[in-house]
């Protein structure tokens, strides 16, 4: 039951409520805030390749990178007929490695929360460090605590004419990782799949990922409400990171 291998061709019909284009512009907000105009980005975690096939239509050279080869297959796919084509690589953030450094680096939807072992956290950051030029900046977002945990005994259901999922949350205090299960149905032409995933999502504090940063060396550490240039409140359902990595003197 590994994550997106299934799920990964119906991702979009079921995720078709998220504004990918009010994602991208929040980053613009905080770039602008910063008075950076990156040339490059790295989209991690990029999975259908939304995010990164709209920094590529602001003329960004992108490179997206996943664990999913099925998710990665479909992003190719999204990408085939643009103009500015962004390159996909499969690899695990904690092993992250790009043949050049970016200006930016990008992570939408909880893509770190999906790294259950804190070291391994630790170590996908820096290893975004490295791969961020001077003065570069890294921007991303993650389901909070409280999020995860409301989730215990929670089911959730999703379908248009050609998929239904059905999925259901349980949050383990011990382990600090919200499990979901889902029950994916997807037809092809008068027959319907039946395939399970399971999902899981490692709970981070504010204060932990701010330590990771600073291990790695990232400076003018911000933390952001939802898609606002405001601290975030009790309660925040995701919150933003900002993170700059500092220019050779």
């Amino acid at each position: 039951m590994n994550a997106y291998n299934n799920l990964a061709f119906s991702y979009d019909r079921l995720t078709n409520d998220v504004d990918y284009t009010a994602i991208v512009d929040f980053y613009w907000e905080i770039l602008d805030r910063e008075s950076l105009r990156p040339r490059t980005a790295a989209d991690l975690a990029c999975g259908t390749g939304s995010v990164a096939l709209l920094l590529a239509e602001r003329g960004l050279q992108v490179t997206g990178v996943d664990m999913s080869e099925e998710m990665l297959c479909v992003a190719a796919q999204k990408a085939e007929n643009t103009k500015n084509r962004p390159t996909f690589a499969c690899q695990l953030l904690q092993n992250l490695h790009l043949p050049r450094g970016v200006d930016l680096a990008v992570s939408a939807l909880d893509g770190l929360d999906y790294i259950l072992d804190p070291a391994d956290c630790k170590q996908a950051i820096a290893r975004v460090y490295k791969a961020l030029n001077p003065g570069g900046c890294f921007i991303f977002d993650v389901n909070t605590p409280e999020k995860l945990r409301a989730m215990d005994g929670q089911v959730f259901l999703d379908e248009d004419d050609d998929v239904y999922c059905v999925w259901r949350g349980e949050f383990d205090e011990s382990a600090n990782i919200c499990t979901y299960w889902m029950d994916l149905f997807q037809r092809t032409g008068d027959r319907w799949h039946r395939s399970c995933e399971e999902h899981r999502e490692y709970a981070y504090t504010i204060a932990q990922l701010t330590s990771y940063l600073k291990a790695a060396g990232f400076t003018a550490i911000e933390v952001f409400a939802d898609r606002k240039l405001c601290a975030p409140r009790t309660g925040e359902q995701r919150i933003y990171f900002k993170a700059r990595k500092g220019r050779i003197k």
